[in-house]
């Protein structure tokens, strides 16, 4: 989701310029092809959504998305209107006159770029024929029974008749570039160079098709890139038709680009194709003006949780709630991919650490992944209802209480604090108190589970044993519903609640970029993430010290199962140690990273990939030395050196201590937040400074220096 901020002022503060000329975008027209344009299905459509301003900034009226039409789509998020360019006008009119329906139209998100919609069941009457056409193009097969290949089939036949209408009309003037998104869109580039249309041509794999499900099937796939037969796991799986797709669109695109090093990796051994430029994903960030203003917005939604928690936990509420620190994990459901089983394991043995040690730290954890259910647990659903009701008695008597207090002052008289509450006062409050009784234990599940016995995260709680027991200084919460701030239960949406949070934990095996310790990021909230993520070993690359920064990267590649969930524990061990100054120091330096996550720095390698693809489509016309591609080595954030990061300089060797001793540290500490955003951003330009260009001398278009 765009993480929009109010009260916006200028990012990217120390980071290097772009020292390039732009494109000629007058001379050319920009189409960025995907399944996923208006149409929401996982992580390509926050790409495509928070990508689309800084597109629209720099194309303007030349910049064009493509998707597939779903009517109730269309219903909420574009608003149609006629194409002001007369090509695509005519383009989209020879299409109508031949029975297929084209939609054109405003895409109601931040740039408001264009967007061309094909509906596919206009065209389906014409798949067999279609289905033939590929099979002469591409000896690729495609069964009756995969829909989704088939709608893709569709999707791409009709792009490239219309790229074919589009190019006859134009003639070279201007030139067109078409980036392709995932296998969805591959079939429209394989038919569009297939008939040799004048287009330079780019395809993205965000994730390879094949990569996924070998993950999903536990397969130890990071140290079998080299041995797997690609052919046999795809025909395994009943894939293969798909995956000869995606690998003939990555063969013969101009341009092949993947979201991280790391997919890069995959992509090499299994689409047999190194990427040409990796394009990481961004966000929107938008600055607040006042540095602190992102610490309030964490203090206010962390009251929000506490209320829950108070709730949820009602007759077990034996632990500090200023002492408490709320961790959560969120995403898709897929259980070993995303981490969940290495972090249950993990929050296990930070249990037993954190009794052994006597800790007055309490961890709750949130566990936000959709599953399928029937309904809210009653049981929770209760505990929110205490909750409310002694609010509510606390009201009512506080306000009796005030009218006696007001009445006797008015007065003169000291009242008697003996007799100010009546016997039906205490009453109320023994039935209040009596109401919050509890025998059972806390529920670990907020929902009822239609298969709870199969589910493999309640599976895991009762194989470690965190059942929320008075003893646990873990607790857990596993709420199998995307958050939303319409429900019952815990009325938040997801900014609100992220930014309540003190840790997101992202132990990912199979993620090629990850969005999730990115939105932490630009939030301020330190976040847990791995070195087989596309987020993390970009932080790896970009970030001298990354954990000072709060980005702590779990080494999953070169590690034993065992030695990460080790070095797992380590982490949130240490960050529960931490004072809540500390915290909130690491807070302003993991938000001061955003600036590396916006689109308008990592907007550059779009940029330089788009100016490969035409300098191979069009050698006359663009030059670029193909040697020369963005460099990123040097880029990286310098430790941080005004305060200690750790808690090792100032707490004691136990994490038990007293708030009189916090008191002490945080005075010693003496740290002027904006005083250290400078002196960080002094220390940034040095290590970032750009090859010595010779006076009078501009670079030529082409040179990419980072």
């Amino acid at each position: 989701m765009p993480l929009s901020r109010s009260l916006s002022m200028t990012s990217l503060n120390g980071l290097p310029l772009w020292e390039d000329e732009d494109l000629p975008v007058e001379d050319l027209i920009l189409f960025e092809v995907a399944w996923e344009v208006t149409n929401k299905v996982g992580g390509i459509y926050t790409v495509l959504q928070t990508k689309a301003k800084i597109t629209v900034d720099e194309w303007g009226e030349n910049f064009f998305m493509v998707g597939p039409y779903f009517e109730q789509n269309v219903k909420t998020q574009v608003e149609l209107c006629d194409p002001t360019n007369p090509a695509i006008q005519r383009a989209i009119d020879n299409l109508k006159t031949n029975g297929c329906q084209v939609y054109f139209g405003r895409w109601l998100i931040e740039g408001s770029p264009y967007v061309i919609l094909f509906d596919i069941t206009s065209a389906a009457w014409n798949l067999d024929r279609w289905k033939g056409d590929f099979w002469d193009i591409s000896g690729i097969g495609l069964p009756f029974h995969d829909r989704e290949a088939n709608d893709s089939l569709i999707f791409g036949s009709l792009i490239a008749w219309f790229f074919k209408e589009l190019t006859d009309q134009l003639q070279d003037r201007p030139n067109v570039i078409v980036h392709f998104h995932e296998w969805q869109a591959g079939a429209g580039l394989l038919l569009c160079r297939s008939r040799k249309l004048p287009i330079a041509t780019i395809f993205t794999t965000h994730a390879t098709l094949l990569g996924r499900y070998l993950c999903a099937g536990n397969a130890d796939f990071y140290n079998n890139l080299d041995k797997f037969n690609i052919d046999k796991e795809a025909g395994e799986r009943q894939i293969y038709h798909r995956y000869c797709m995606e690998r003939a669109a990555v063969h013969c695109a101009h341009v092949f680009t993947t979201v991280s090093q790391i997919t890069a990796i995959e992509a090499d051994h299994i689409l047999k194709r190194k990427a040409d430029v990796v394009t990481p994903n961004g966000l929107n960030v938008k600055k607040f003006s006042a540095m602190h203003e992102f610490q309030n917005l964490h203090s206010m939604n962390k009251t929000r949780i506490q209320e829950f928690v108070r709730g949820h936990f009602y007759g077990h509420l034996d632990f500090n709630l200023e002492k408490t620190l709320f961790f959560f994990i969120a995403g898709r459901y897929e259980f070993t991919n995303k981490g969940a089983d290495i972090f249950l394991e993990a929050l296990a043995r930070l249990n037993f650490l954190l009794r052994v040690h006597k800790s007055d730290v309490t961890v709750v954890v949130f566990f936000i992944m959709p599953a399928k259910t029937n309904n809210f647990n009653v049981e929770t659903l209760k505990g929110q209802a205490v909750r409310k009701q002694l609010w509510d008695t606390v009201h009512s008597v506080k306000e009796k209480f005030g009218r006696k207090l007001y009445d006797a002052l008015f007065k003169g008289e000291i009242p008697d604090m003996n007799k100010i509450l009546d016997r039906d006062d205490l009453t109320i409050m023994k039935r209040a108190i009596y109401s919050t009784q509890r025998q059972s234990l806390p529920p670990v599940t907020t929902h009822n589970m239609i298969e709870d016995s199969a589910d493999p995260i309640l599976s895991n709680i009762r194989r470690i044993g965190l059942f929320n027991s008075r003893i646990d200084r873990v607790k857990v919460i596993f709420h199998p519903e995307f958050l939303s701030s319409t429900s019952p239960l815990l009325p938040m949406d997801y900014e609100e609640f992220v930014r309540g949070c003190h840790l997101g934990v992202f132990p990912s095996y199979y993620e090629p970029w990850g969005y999730t310790p990115g939105e932490c990021t630009v939030m301020g909230i330190p976040s847990v993430t791995t070195n087989l993520s596309g987020f993390g070993c970009f932080m790896q690359e970009h970030v001298a010290d990354p954990a000072a920064y709060g980005i702590y990267i779990l080494d999953r590649r070169f590690r034993s199962p065992d030695e990460s969930c080790n070095q797992l524990t380590q982490f949130m061990f240490g960050f529960c140690q931490q004072s809540r100054r500390q915290r909130i120091i690491q807070r302003n330096r993991t938000e001061r990273l955003s600036d590396l996550l916006d689109w308008r720095y990592l907007g550059r390698y779009y940029m330089h990939a788009r100016h490969l693809a035409l300098s191979r489509a069009f050698p006359d016309k663009f030059k670029m030395d193909p040697t020369a591609p963005p460099q990123t080595e040097g880029f990286r954030y310098p430790r941080p050196s005004s305060v200690p990061p750790s808690p090792s300089a100032s707490l004691h060797s136990t994490p038990h201590h007293s708030d009189a001793e916090d008191d002490d540290d945080d005075d010693d500490e003496r740290y002027d937040e904006e005083e250290e955003a400078e002196k960080d951003r002094q220390n940034i330009k040095t290590p970032f400074s750009i090859g010595s260009i010779p006076i009078g001398k501009k670079k030529q278009h082409g040179e990419y220096r980072n």
